[in-house]
């Protein structure tokens, strides 16, 4: 039998993977789905926000360009 020694018996346990586990591998492909998803919303909000913009101009140019109507005339009680 082999003399046991602190060595021996509390072996230091070996580095973990990065992926140790398929947990791991799950959490990070769905942690990389959301990002993606983010990322797009956020471009798509951009774009959005910029054409509202460009419309808003467009129509407070045109209002001011247009002329004013005319009011009618209050008729006359006889």
């Amino acid at each position: 039998m082999a003399a046991r020694n602190k060595s021996s018996l509390f072996k230091a346990a070996p580095p973990a993977p990065l992926r140790a586990t398929k947990a791991d591998a799950t959490t990070e492909a769905a942690r990389l789905l959301i990002a993606t998803e983010a990322r797009a919303r956020d471009a798509k909000t951009a774009r959005l926000r910029e054409l509202r913009l460009a419309k808003e101009q467009a129509d407070a140019e045109a209002k001011a360009a247009a002329p004013a109507p005319k009011k009618k005339a209050a008729k006359k009680a006889v």
